[in-house]
């Protein structure tokens, strides 16, 4: 135990029975948990009790100055908020400094980075080696189900229902949600269930499986991920590759389903957002989409205007 841990020991202790009594993934623990030691580190022993507002904010200054994006300062915010409301819970604090700090303004109108239908079957012919099934099944479940990678790695054998083809999936917000199965990706689901890896432990429940026996890690996906996808843009020259990431397979799944007509409240649904709002940045539409929409407008009495011209 080094001094840090030492110095707040029973805070950080109180913190993770905290978040496991609500029920937050072992993903989410960790994060929140290494951007509170960061805050703490920065107190330079200072008791929580005396800590004020000015600490927080100086501390998210400092994360900023290091060129960090704004959406993770948000994140290193709402840990450290977390942490405090967690303290204060437990009645071993009385306040929490991190409450009422304006969050950074992020580019909520920005345009999702996705994959077109075509460039989505070339990215899933580019998965190989000798986990093929594993992985293949890994990235279907995020580009034609809409999984997020945590929701993926905590995904367990119980889970898949093969008889109603319906996965329940543990979400943001602790939330379940249920969705089926689509009937072109369940042979891949079964497959790769069959050739499951033999676990390190008999008891082990995840469904994905790691080359070491254990559950196949968040960071384990993203790597497989980004192997593959520079595969997929191995021959493109460096000017035309893009910055693909597993999350982007996500994205393009929203995209699809928009297109084919789904309603938003639907793909809100499937995507598992608390907020509709959160759904509407996968609305973006092409060029050729509106130039296609516009054309079909047409004014009925057009031979008797062309006279008034």
């Amino acid at each position: 135990m080094n001094e840090l841990e030492l110095t707040y020991e029973e805070e950080l202790e109180a913190f993770l029975i905290w978040m496991k009594d609500a029920g937050y993934t072992a993903h989410t623990q960790k994060s929140y948990l290494a951007d509170v030691r960061e805050f703490l580190d920065s107190l330079n022993g200072r008791e929580l009790g005396t800590v004020k507002k000015l600490h927080v904010v100086s501390y998210l200054t400092s994360v900023r100055e290091r060129g960090v994006s704004d959406a993770t300062r948000n994140r290193k915010h709402a840990s450290v908020n977390c942490l405090f409301k967690a303290l204060s819970e437990l009645e071993l604090l009385s306040i929490n400094p991190a409450a009422g700090i304006k969050k950074s303004k992020t580019d909520k109108n920005r345009e999702p980075v996705y994959l077109e239908e075509q460039e989505l079957e070339r990215f899933l012919a580019a998965v190989d080696g000798k986990y093929r099934s594993r992985n293949l099944a890994v990235f279907l479940l995020m580009s034609y189900m809409g999984l997020r990678v945590g929701e993926v790695h905590t995904l367990n054998l119980s889970d898949y229902n093969v008889d109603r083809r319906s996965l329940r999936v543990f979400g943001k917000g602790r939330k379940w949600r249920g969705i089926p199965v689509p009937e072109d990706v369940a042979p891949y689901l079964d497959q790769a269930i069959a050739d499951r890896l033999v676990p390190w432990r008999s008891t082990e429940e995840a469904m994905f499986i790691s080359q070491k026996g254990r559950r196949l890690s968040v960071r384990g996906i993203q790597g497989i991920a980004a192997d593959t996808f520079s595969r997929f843009q191995s021959e493109l020259p460096s000017s035309q590759q893009r910055a693909y990431s597993s999350h982007k397979l996500r994205h393009s799944f929203a995209t699809m389903l928009l297109r084919k007509g789904a309603d938003l409240r639907t793909v809100q649904e499937l995507l598992g957002h608390s907020s509709i709002q959160t759904t509407t940045v996968y609305t973006h539409i092409t060029s050729r989409e509106k130039e296609e929409a516009m054309s079909r407008l047409q004014i009925s009495s057009a031979d008797k205007l062309s006279g008034s011209l």
